[in-house]
């Protein structure tokens, strides 16, 4: 029998020394890990440390949270962790999982699992298991059915997920077909992992992706869109989004972006629509950050839906002109329709629906802009219309060149930077932030001589377009523009 390294490892494993690498990585959490393994001991059960945090740390990552399993049954486990924990909390203890809280850090542990499901609804039907390895069979991949057994960190890995690691490559501990089949939500994870770690799908699983993907369609919309925004807020996305569209499951919770792969003939050319919005993607993530009061911190959810649906208006709205000509006239609204639609399916919140539709909406309004002719009083129409959207809108505009002509690209950032510095320009002269009408509607009112409602809101709308318009005209001034419109509406007369 081999002798074992300091950390319960067998001496002659070939990976050993990324064990112990993996190990010194979790340092800080070791004394953590070791002083909860002895109290499951004592109480007579199995604990182990699974999944992401295993897997991170063989990356060199940190997780924010720790995962357990545990022979221990629900009740068992609260009972061991209220003495350690300050705080213990009941995640879900149907599916045998308890959480606690403790120095800053939060731990989940869970009774081994043997999970089946009744193929319509895609919930588990909870079956505790009684072992890790049959635990760790019903994982999603390889590289999260990796275990360290606590107290003595010995290393437990049965379906070889960590030369998967090694390799970049997601293969599932069951046949793909079995993993898949009991969370078709699985699938969506693989395009995740594919964005967030850059690994590859094995050929077995990207078969049965291809075969199941219609499968997705049971899955509740929250689980897809939570998955769907995880890959979206990934250093890079578009590596799980082209698995996503080759596998077929875009088709079936997204099909706006597939269909962007517009039939192009030696006829009638145009720019390849779905390659284009993942570069609008790529390139509005790499003008996240920055510095400064119009700065976008990323990963930033909204500017990201928005620069990959930005274009989902163009299968609609392709017209074929003479001379070879392609026209989208309006794709922008039929856009922002088709995105407002398909975000609400998803189940996304009301605020982002609303935001990714008016960018969708307002990507095109800068080209205009022309030659910089806009007056003042369209600068301050299209800062108003933007509103706290601006500089999500200033990034989105800028991603949308994926030109190849440096010269048409250089003159089209030096245009927006113009624009920029106009819009900079007026507001600090006129505060457009927060423009409003001269008036506000306590003295719009006592000018007209009218109560609140929908006449006092047209009036205050046209006192604004006033102030859009011309810029500040004074209190008197907007007082004599209001009484002169009012003068020319029906319900003065």
């Amino acid at each position: 029998m081999p002798g074992r390294t300091a950390y319960g490892f067998p001496v002659d494993f070939e990976n050993s020394e990324m064990l112990r690498r993996a190990v010194a990585h979790l340092g800080p959490s070791l004394p953590l890990l070791t002083d909860l393994g002895e109290r499951f001991a004592a109480a007579g059960h199995e604990l182990a440390l699974v999944g992401g945090p295993v897997r991170d740390a063989f990356l060199g990552r940190t997780s924010p949270d720790l995962d357990f399993t545990t022979s221990a049954r629900p009740e068992q486990i609260e009972a061991i962790l209220k003495p350690w924990a300050s705080t213990t909390w009941d995640i879900g203890r149907a599916f045998g999982t308890i959480g606690g809280y403790r120095d800053n850090v939060t731990v989940e542990v869970t009774t081994y699992r043997a999970d089946a499901y009744d193929g319509v609804t895609r919930k588990p039907v909870v079956a505790f298991g009684d072992n890790l390895h049959d635990d760790l069979r019903r994982r999603d991949f390889t590289v999260n059915a990796m275990a360290l057994r606590l107290p003595d960190l010995t290393f437990v890995d049965p379906y070889d997920g960590l030369d998967a690691l090694v390799k970049r490559r997601l293969r599932t501990p069951a046949p793909p077909e079995v993993s898949f089949g009991d969370d078709p939500l699985r699938m969506m994870r693989a395009a995740r992992f594919a964005a967030q770690l850059g690994f590859d799908l094995a050929a077995d699983a990207a078969e049965a992706m291809q075969a199941m993907a219609s499968s997705i369609e049971i899955v509740s919309a929250e689980r897809v869109r939570d998955e769907f925004s995880k890959l979206l807020l990934a250093p890079a996305p578009r590596r799980g989004l082209v698995m996503l569209v080759d596998s077929g499951l875009a088709d079936h919770f997204l099909p706006e972006l597939p269909r962007l792969q517009l039939e192009i003939d030696e006829h009638h050319r145009h720019k390849d629509v779905y390659e284009h919005s993942l570069t609008v993607l790529d390139q509005a993530i790499g003008l996240e950050g920055g510095s400064g009061p119009d700065a976008v911190p990323g990963p930033d959810l909204v500017l990201r839906l928005a620069a990959l649906l930005h274009d989902i208006g163009k299968p609609a709205t392709r017209r074929f002109e003479g001379g070879g000509g392609v026209s989208f006239h309006h794709h922008e609204v039929v856009g922002a329709k088709l995105a407002r639609a398909r975000l609400r399916a998803l189940r996304y919140d009301k605020e982002t629906v609303k935001a990714v539709t008016r960018l969708v909406e307002l990507h095109l309004r800068f080209h205009g802009y022309g030659d910089g002719a806009w007056t003042d009083s369209a600068v301050r129409r299209y800062v108003a219309d933007a509103g706290e959207l601006l500089s999500r809108l200033h990034l989105l505009t800028r991603a949308d060149c994926t030109t190849r002509n440096q010269r048409k690209a250089r003159r089209l950032s030096q245009t927006y930077d113009e624009l920029e510095r106009r819009i900079a320009a007026l507001q600090e002269a006129e505060e457009l932030a927060a423009v409003r009408p001269e008036l506000d509607g306590h003295q719009i009112a006592e000018v007209l001589g009218i109560r609140p409602g929908p006449v006092l809101g047209r009036a205050y709308a046209y006192l604004l377009s006033v102030r859009l318009d011309e810029g500040p005209i004074g209190p008197e001034a907007a007082a004599d523009r209001l009484l002169a419109w009012w003068a020319d509406q029906p319900e003065c007369r």
